[in-house]
């Protein structure tokens, strides 16, 4: 029979799955606390007691907060139940958790009457296509991408994507800093 697993064991491999996972090493979370490495590999290895004084400012510094750290409840650290988000023609549904390196995001886009201004951002963007026809500008190029395809580009080069004759729906996954440009941006 299994054990059960203790809050500290749940927040201690939390905080270091977060770390890990945004790219930060001991020294980089420390020099954002003002705690020591040392402090926080004995929180992360479950050699130190966790306290309220030494988790508000790691969840700080991770960019969560200290609700999510200690949350024990459900399935929620696997099913993700991602709530519409509606912004001009475009309605957003996100697929993954903000933890991630990744984005994914369902996206269900109307008809414009403009097409977007075509804008460029480091990074690395893929979409599939799961309904409708998506016009994907892509510097010079004019691509139609139909159901069932999918598409993958640079983001260094100037690009935009709209539904065209009608509603599209496509899921598409982008790096941290497609993230900056699609999901604080302007949409398009």
């Amino acid at each position: 029979m299994d054990e059960p697993v203790s809050i500290e064991q749940v927040v201690a491999t939390r905080l270091r799955s977060l770390r890990t996972t945004l790219g930060l090493s001991l020294d980089d979370l420390a020099a954002r606390t003002n705690l020591s490495p040392s402090t926080i590999s004995r929180i992360e290895t479950g050699k130190r007691a966790i306290s309220l004084d030494v988790l508000q400012p790691l969840a700080s510094a991770l960019h969560v907060s200290v609700d999510a750290l200690l949350d024990m409840s459900g399935d929620d650290d696997v099913v993700i139940r991602p709530a519409p988000s509606r912004s001009g023609g475009r309605t957003t549904w996100t697929l993954s958790r903000a933890t991630g390196s990744a984005i994914a995001l369902k996206i269900r886009m109307e008809p414009g009457a403009r097409t977007p201004k075509p804008r460029v951002h480091p990074g690395h963007d893929w979409f599939f296509v799961l309904e409708g026809r998506v016009r994907l500008v892509l510097g010079d190029r004019e691509i139609v991408v139909e159901p069932g395809e999918a598409a993958e580009f640079s983001t260094m080069t100037p690009h935009a994507f709209e539904a065209l004759d009608g509603p599209a729906e496509l899921i598409t996954i982008f790096d941290r800093d497609g993230q900056r440009a699609h999901v604080h941006g302007e949409p398009g």
